[in-house]
């Protein structure tokens, strides 16, 4: 018999990608969700008769009882405030979201074999420009939305290591893709490339790894499989990098834009992170590396996504 998994904040961008390909691959998934509706739950709406739905705010311990109704063996917890640049003006929805519903599950968890704690490399922060992100560095975190994320990662560390319990934890790299919010990068310029409008950004000298949600799925699927990561913090990441300045070229190549492009028209942010570029040594160490798509693919098949839902998904 297959495990009975439940994906937190399974209605999300990643989490509704996650949820499809568990159930297509037969195993009986929940999903905790603020509100028992398909129209608030959009990505899910074409399996939503396949899925448990439990309404629970997880900054509530009571309603976790929910949960252990639904007797999960397995939990994906990716339920959180994840805008990074609203977190600095909702800093306390942030915080509450990410660490007390993290503590309020672990806490309140009854008899699971596996938790798998799906972090952020945002935890990284500023450092040096020139070095790979490898998951034994001192984490900076400089947003309370990463701040909110760490704290949760240490918590999940309390239990993994003191209370020895089953848990993994993974920091997955920018992810990108169908149904993804508007505040994100590729979709914001996807949008207005499509709608040829004037694009600013900054002069783009940054760099980032974009990883394509279908590949995230399925090496968050092949980490929930393989024992080896157990009691251990692990990258995710497809090993891609490229420049913002770049990225946006591209998205207006492949998007034919008549958009004009002005690179350097908008300040940096103070926090601004030069430079995201992930270790998979330890992750390429544990499971075959195995990308589905490549990076042009995932852009290519994430265009036309947005050409044809655009206006489906433009209040997200």
């Amino acid at each position: 018999m297959k495990s009975k998994i439940l994906v937190t904040g399974g209605s999300g961008f990643i989490g509704s990608h996650l949820v499809k390909s568990l159930v297509n691959q037969g195993y009986n998934v929940a999903v905790t969700t603020k509100y028992d509706s398909v129209y608030e739950n959009i990505r899910l709406f074409n399996i939503w008769e396949k899925i448990t739905i439990i309404e629970s705010d997880l900054r509530h311990s009571n309603t976790i009882n929910k949960i252990n109704n639904f007797k999960p063996d397995i939990i994906f917890h990716l339920a959180a405030y994840n805008d990074v640049k609203g977190s600095f003006s909702n800093y306390s929805e942030a915080l509450e979201s990410n660490i007390i519903g993290t503590s309020n599950l672990l806490e309140n968890l009854r008899n699971y074999k596996q938790f798998i704690y799906v972090s952020t490399s945002e935890i990284y922060g500023h450092q040096n420009n020139k070095k790979l992100f490898i998951e034994s560095m001192k984490a900076h975190p400089i947003s309370p939305y990463s701040i909110g994320k760490y704290s949760g990662e240490l918590y999940a560390q309390m239990h993994m290591l003191h209370m020895k319990k089953p848990i993994k934890i993974l920091r997955p790299f920018n992810v990108f893709g169908e149904s993804q919010s508007m505040k994100a990068v590729i979709p914001e310029l996807i949008k207005k490339f499509i709608d040829n409008k004037v694009v600013k950004i900054t002069k783009g000298n940054q760099t980032r790894e974009f990883n394509y949600v279908g590949n995230t799925v399925n090496f968050l699927i092949n980490a929930m499989k393989n024992q080896k990561f157990f009691n251990n913090i692990t990258n995710i990441s497809d090993g891609n990098e490229i420049s913002i300045k770049l990225l946006a070229k591209k998205i207006q190549t492949l998007t034919a834009s008549k958009s004009r492009l002005i690179i350097g028209g908008l300040p940096e942010r103070k926090t601004e992170i030069h430079r995201m570029k992930a270790s998979t040594a330890k992750m390429k160490n544990f499971i075959e590396f195995k990308k589905l798509f490549t990076f042009d693919e995932g852009l290519k098949k994430t265009i036309e996504w947005y050409k044809k839902e655009k206006n489906l998904f433009k209040n997200l």
